[in-house]
């Protein structure tokens, strides 16, 4: 009588396992979506900070004014935001570093959405970006606040951008196994990852808010 052999599935290399044996991972299209989003936004605001920011130059140069558009009042001046040292931290106005860093993040973003997967040191690497970011971004918001004095709204809006991608692509590497983490964390960020960027988003805000309260109440 012949042996009859059962195939154990579980070892087989099924979808989940060989993207980790490869060591390649890709994005759902929600997430894709997302970084293409952000990285949108993120863009659009240090493309128009960095025209502001040649007008006002030139403008200088002329000998004339320029006021930005999005100089409202005291408190919301972008002007005073761009004629600040801290708005070229590096030697450089720092939109222009914003126009490649968020143009990364898109064309990975239209990458995945096109079906690409990535080795683990790329999605490290990538976080390892927005973590800079959004450091780089805390730090300029203390500037804004406590030390400029002063908002720029499409700042305020490449700040968001940053905060959010931050956390889904801390999220990713987490719950993908990039990044060690204990199954608590794992489940946290596979359930309520969007509890931490309105969180953080939240604490800005209400910095903000009390930052200038007398201006806002009056």
């Amino acid at each position: 009588m012949s042996k009859t052999t059962v195939k154990d599935v579980s070892t087989e290399p099924g979808p989940e396992r060989g993207a980790g044996a490869s060591g390649a991972q890709g994005g759902s299209r929600a997430f894709a979506l997302l970084l293409m989003i952000t990285g949108a936004a993120g863009l659009l605001a240090a493309w128009i900070i960095t025209i502001d920011k040649f007008k006002l130059l030139e403008a200088k140069v002329e000998g004339r004014t320029f006021t930005p558009g999005c100089s409202l009042n005291p408190v919301v001046s972008c002007g005073s935001v761009m004629e600040s040292d801290q708005a070229a931290a590096f030697g450089f106005p720092n939109p222009m570093l914003g126009l490649v860093a968020y143009g990364i993040v898109v064309c990975v973003g239209v990458s995945l959405l096109a079906g690409a997967r990535f080795p683990r040191w790329y999605w490290l690497t990538f976080n390892a970006g927005t973590l800079f970011g959004v450091g780089f971004c805390a730090w300029l918001m203390f500037q804004s606040l406590y030390r400029i004095n002063a908002l720029c709204l499409w700042c305020c809006l490449a700040w968001v951008a940053t905060i959010i991608m931050f956390w889904y692509v801390t999220s990713f590497t987490v719950r993908k196994g990039f990044l060690p983490a204990p199954a608590w964390l794992r489940g946290f960020f596979d359930e309520f990852t969007w509890v931490m960027p309105v969180l953080h988003v939240g604490v800005i805000g209400m910095l903000i808010l009390t930052r200038w309260w007398t201006f806002w109440t009056s």
